[in-house]
């Protein structure tokens, strides 16, 4: 009962949630003592019985449930239904034409309404506590044909990660952001993708609506000890991230900036917000209609991607930051970025993108803009701030663990402490850097998560 009373005492911003392929209450039993405390079970208009009784024994249990509706049907007639039925609240997954109605019908009711769409439809301004979309890369490193890693602009391994654009939507505004990718169709995930996935958007600030591969939920249901092992992983690295909440109020910290429209390019995977996270170089996105004084507090270099799309106000924001001694880069006269529904670059984007991107490779150079990190190729990171003290995410694409990862942050600091799913937590040594202007630490491995705080 007090469990209970607890649960419902939970913000969206709490849920943990999952895709439920199943709607047999013995299921439960596999989320029972973990994280995951938020169920998205498939609405059936037609047959709605079995996610009914599910519902109910799930609320007895402690679980929130929430109804997956799609464009096709009667969206407010099934949101309806679903929420008389007992569900807690319903999710609209694809790119319906009102979703409005449906959060209006359900108002006062104490439902949830949360949508999952496109990346270029999602209403930051609308003041939901959670916004989501279906669209994401499956994070990792690409791997050519002949098996080697590919190359990005960078001239680092390329990995695909959702990194950048979650960065750039949760840069507009104070919401919990849900990404809703599945895995790759007919693809077998390793237990080292599935926690590479979690990780992906768990260092930026998001959550990944944990989801199974075919194989994998049929091994759970059947109880193959191997599916089980992966799904036990699984839940094991959520709770060492969702342990710590305090992780998710951090801010974004570095002393480069980037002004760049959410609605456009910063929608995209791979595009530039991606190619500096790739050179370990801390960056924060910055929307123009966030663009003041006050958004460059601390900012040594910016770069304006989208300089047409700016007002007066904005571009002269700018001008008195470079009058103040910053650093500020400007794309090419002419040069527009990509938007459109695409959320990946093409080969000729990629190509034009390298224009900017050496100017900006170049500005960057070897400049400590809030932290360096070596011996991480394989590597995404993410540098934050809880005003005092620093801390580095980092997550490894490959698919064994690397040794010796060293990073130098800005500024003298005194003590050290690491954090990983498998080591648990543990102090780190400290010494100077970089002519003292750093402090370095060395961590002795990383499997797929690290995190790193410095006091």
């Amino acid at each position: 009962m007090l469990f209970l009373a607890f649960l419902a005492l939970l913000a969206p911003a709490d849920w943990v949630p999952a895709r439920w392929p199943w709607t047999e209450p013995k299921t439960l039993d596999l989320v029972a003592g973990s994280p995951v405390n938020c169920l998205l079970v498939e609405w059936d208009a037609a047959a709605p019985e079995p996610v009914t009784l599910f519902a109910r024994e799930a609320k007895a249990k402690g679980f929130l449930t929430l109804a997956v509706l799609r464009p096709q049907s009667d969206a407010v007639a099934a949101a309806r239904r679903a929420v008389d039925s007992g569900l807690n609240g319903v999710v609209l997954e694809g790119d319906f034409s009102d979703p409005a109605s449906v959060h209006e019908a359900l108002a006062g009711t104490g439902a949830a309404v949360i949508e999952l769409t496109a990346r270029r439809l999602m209403r930051f301004d609308s003041g939901q506590p959670v916004l989501g979309t279906y669209q994401g890369v499956w994070p990792g490193i690409q791997i050519t044909e002949d098996g080697h890693a590919k190359a990005g602009p960078t001239g680092s391994p390329w990995i695909d990660t959702n990194t950048g654009f979650i960065r750039a939507a949760r840069s507009n505004g104070d919401f919990t952001l849900w990404m809703g990718n599945r895995p790759p169709d007919g693809a077998v995930i390793t237990t080292r993708r599935y926690l590479q996935v979690i990780s992906d958007a768990a260092m930026s600030g998001a959550r990944w609506v944990v989801a199974f591969d075919a194989g994998l939920a049929s091994g759970v249901h059947s109880g193959d000890s191997k599916a089980l092992e992966t799904w036990a992983a699984i839940l094991n690295h959520l709770k060492f991230i969702e342990s710590r909440p305090e992780w998710r109020t951090l801010s974004p910290y570095g002393q480069l900036a980037l002004v760049q429209e959410a609605s456009a390019s910063g929608l995209l995977s791979g595009g530039i917000l991606d190619m500096i996270a790739t050179k370990h170089t801390p960056v924060r996105a910055v929307p123009p209609h966030r663009l003041d004084p006050g958004a460059l507090a601390g900012i040594r270099m910016a770069v304006n991607v989208d300089p047409a799309g700016l007002t007066d106000a904005q571009k002269n924001t700018l001008r008195g930051f470079a009058r103040g001694g910053g650093t500020l880069l400007t794309a090419p006269s002419g040069w527009k970025s990509a938007s459109g529904e695409a959320i990946t670059l093409e080969e000729e984007e990629l190509k034009r993108l390298d224009e900017i991107w050496r100017e900006i490779n170049s500005m960057i150079g070897r400049t400590n803009l809030g932290a360096r990190l070596f011996n991480v190729s394989s590597m995404i990171s993410a540098l934050l701030s809880d005003g005092g003290r620093s801390y580095a995410h980092i997550v490894n694409f490959s698919e064994y663990p690397v040794e010796s990862v060293a990073v130098h942050f800005q500024g003298k600091f005194t003590k050290a402490t690491l954090w990983t799913p498998e080591g648990g937590e543990q102090a780190l040594e400290v010494y100077p850097a970089e002519e003292g202007a750093a402090t370095g630490v060395d961590i002795p491995q990383v499997s797929v998560w690290a995190t790193v705080r410095l006091d």
